[in-house]
């Protein structure tokens, strides 16, 4: 999955690889690929960021953000971590699992335009930058998982898919022009290009209303502990939570299906991030909607995505089935 403001049935993504691989990426993730001119091309991967160097307006804004997490704990009370979990729900849950990653970037399921977009403003609150950015980054991860240009493989290691693979390079966030040869169902949609562009406005937003609220019924005190347990600790727990998907999850964990890279399934990460942890399952069957494919794999994320559908707001959910007869990645 993706940064800092940084598949069983077809496919809509157009992902272009840096230059040929010399062993073939994730046959199960069926991407439509079209080469395009070098010029036209966006690098990505360890070889190309790290040369052009560190990104200190990121990189200052990481050390912002956890200098204030830290901080949020000298001001506990329980009406501070109840908005931080609500916020994080939104946030990591409901933006960035159930619809930048299974919604936005995959199609597993469909939902009307305005819940669309009201889920992608959730998704911002995140600090992972804007629509087009992250699902750019995580279709081309899809596409050379593991392999040169992957933006984020353990096997350049394991803090660079971490965290270390947003602090170097070019920042990406606002360029929808470069980036849209990767999301051209996002890149026709006004609303997705602006938000691509602004993205900072909605956090900034839950930071002025959670400090304007916070001093109003407790003072500026409590304002200012609101905006450290509302947005500073919040963000950088789910950043970390996002980022142990590209990192934990191609490290450590269990393989039920032969993929062509290192995903792994992992409890502890699904945990963390509502079923996102189920990697393997994931890379096995990119568009399924539902990650946890047995009993056992507890897929928040998909729950939602179910009670959506029994609302009738979700339509068209992609759900894998799992043979133990035939256990093999979608597309073989």
């Amino acid at each position: 999955m993706t940064p800092v403001a940084s598949a069983g049935s077809p496919a809509i993504a157009t992902v272009v690889p840096p230059k040929p691989l010399h062993a073939a990426p994730d046959s199960s993730a069926s991407v439509v690929m079209h080469v395009l001119p070098a010029r036209e091309q966006v690098r990505m991967g360890r070889a190309v960021t790290v040369p052009a160097g560190i990104n200190w307006l990121t990189l200052a804004v990481v050390i912002l953000f956890h200098a204030g997490a830290l901080a949020a704990f000298f001001f506990f009370t329980w009406q501070r971590l109840a908005v931080m979990a609500v916020l994080y729900v939104l946030a990591i849950n409901v933006g960035i699992g159930m619809c930048y990653h299974r919604l936005l970037t995959h199609r597993g399921y469909r939902v009307p335009k305005w819940l669309e977009y009201v889920m992608t403003v959730c998704a911002t609150l995140s600090l992972e930058g804007g629509p087009i950015f992250w699902v750019s980054t995580h279709r081309v991860h899809h596409q050379l998982s593991d392999h040169e240009g992957d933006p984020h493989t353990p096997r350049e290691g394991g803090w660079w898919a971490h965290a270390g693979w947003i602090l170097f390079g070019n920042a990406l966030h606002a360029q929808t022009n470069v980036l849209a040869r990767y999301t051209p169902d996002l890149s026709r949609d006004r609303f997705h290009v602006w938000l691509s562009k602004y993205h900072w406005i909605p956090i900034t937003a839950s930071g002025l209303l959670l400090l304007g609220g916070g001093w109003l019924w407790g003072g500026f005190v409590n304002g200012i502990a609101m905006v450290l347990w509302g947005v500073l600790l919040r963000v950088t727990l789910g950043l970390h939570a996002t980022w142990l998907v590209n990192s934990a999850t191609h490290l450590w964990g269990s393989r039920r299906f032969e993929t062509r890279d290192d995903s792994r399934n992992n409890w502890w990460v699904a945990l963390l991030t509502g079923g996102e942890g189920w990697h393997n399952n994931h890379h096995a069957h990119p568009v399924s909607a539902r990650h946890g494919l047995k009993w056992y794999e507890i897929d928040p994320n998909f729950w939602g995505i179910w009670i959506l559908s029994k609302l009738g707001l979700a339509r068209k959910v992609h759900v894998a089935k799992y043979d133990p007869a035939n256990p093999k990645p979608a597309g073989q």
